[in-house]
């Protein structure tokens, strides 16, 4: 094959050459990062994880707040059972069937019927009035901690049954 004077290859093969030589001015190319490279994207990942931590925190904590709220659904439907079956609401929730079911937080969930119980043990709303008339059925929330009136700063974030069934959800939104 004839290469004529001056063609692309020709050039390509001196200027490989004469880079050899180290030359001022002739450019080597680096097949590697730079640290300024390397320190720019370790920078962008770290700025996106800062990012996506918290909502992935919030996320998990939502979730949990869900399964609390299904459980104690299920939970109310064991007790309204065994109400049908044997008239009479249970002594603690073993009897039901539910015994030793620990909320999202590892807590047990506490259940108190109302009949037979001390009125200053029973859940109550603002108004200081009991927000069940048959049984309680609540989750300490993620605190683990509970007092019997809602506006207490311990019982804002518990999961809670309240009219007999009619709500299901935290005692904030109640």
């Amino acid at each position: 094959m004839n290469l004529i004077k001056g063609s692309v290859p020709t050039r390509l093969a001196r200027r490989a050459s004469s880079c050899a030589t180290s030359r001022p001015g002739c450019e080597k190319r680096s097949h590697g990062f730079t640290l300024i490279e390397l320190v720019i994207v370790a920078a962008l990942l770290g700025a996106l994880a800062a990012l996506a931590i918290p909502n992935l925190r919030r996320a998990l904590e939502q979730a949990r707040f869900a399964r609390a709220i299904a459980d104690i659904d299920a939970i109310q439907q064991n007790v309204q059972e065994y109400f049908l079956d044997n008239h009479a609401y249970p002594a603690t929730l073993s009897d039901a069937g539910t015994g030793g079911l620990t909320d999202p937080w590892g807590n047990a969930y506490v259940y108190l019927r109302v009949e037979g119980a001390s009125i200053g043990a029973l859940r109550k709303d603002r108004f200081l009035v009991p927000i069940n008339s048959d049984f309680d059925l609540y989750s300490a929330g993620p605190d683990g901690r509970s007092n019997p009136p809602l506006l207490a700063a311990a019982s804002r974030d518990d999961i809670i049954r309240a009219n007999d069934g009619g709500f299901v959800g935290v005692a904030a939104d109640f």
